[in-house]
């Protein structure tokens, strides 16, 4: 089997949706049917302004005939996207809401949060964790933003100790805010950062 990455537009993302979601899903240890509650929000993170997306498709080696794959229909075996913050997105008036409680000043609040990519979600089906496709992914997706910085969320894992927490650290990503408890959701999370380019 051969490994490629390819960029997703936002059609593609609506036609793989729910193979994205299905890693997702798997990746993350959710219940079945959490795809569901999901399907529309990553669909109207399409739309916000400098949304790109990656996925790491897998198909079978190609003979000496062989046209070529079809990348676009091939298995998924991981997805990574991410868009520009603005002030009206509640992922970052939270993260706001976390500086200032932490006592940041406003000048730093300010240059964290007038620019930059959020890394939304970067997910690798659990076979096939483990072969750099995390690293790969982020790397092609960080690849040529203009953006100053790149902030993202994880959930808080004592010792930092699983593959995410890894590969961010191995990528340079360094504490903004940890515990943080975002709104509806009881578990802490770090909020993690880093220059661009990568």
């Amino acid at each position: 089997m051969a490994t490629f990455l390819i960029d997703l537009s936002p059609g593609d993302m609506q036609r793989r949706l729910g193979d994205a979601l299905g890693i997702y899903v798997e990746a993350m240890h959710y219940p079945r049917g959490t795809e569901d509650q999901r399907a529309s929000m990553w669909l109207e993170h399409t739309r916000r302004t400098g949304w790109s997306c990656v996925a790491a498709v897998e198909v079978p080696d190609a003979g000496d005939d062989d046209p070529g794959p079809d990348l676009a229909a091939a298995p998924m075996l991981g997805v990574a996207y991410g868009y520009c913050g603005a002030p009206d997105q509640w992922w970052q008036q939270q993260v706001v809401q976390g500086l200032e409680r932490g006592g940041t000043e406003r000048a730093r609040i300010a240059d964290l949060m007038n620019s930059y990519f959020e890394l939304t979600e970067l997910h690798i089906h659990p076979r096939a964790q483990g072969r750099g496709l995390g690293e790969a992914l982020a790397r092609r997706l960080l690849s040529g933003r203009t953006e100053p910085h790149v902030l993202l969320s994880t959930p808080e894992i004592n010792g930092e100790a699983n593959r995410a927490w890894r590969l961010y650290r191995r990528l340079g990503f360094t504490d903004v805010i940890r515990g943080y408890h975002f709104a509806g959701d009881p578990r802490p999370f770090a909020i993690l950062g880093r220059e661009l380019p990568l």
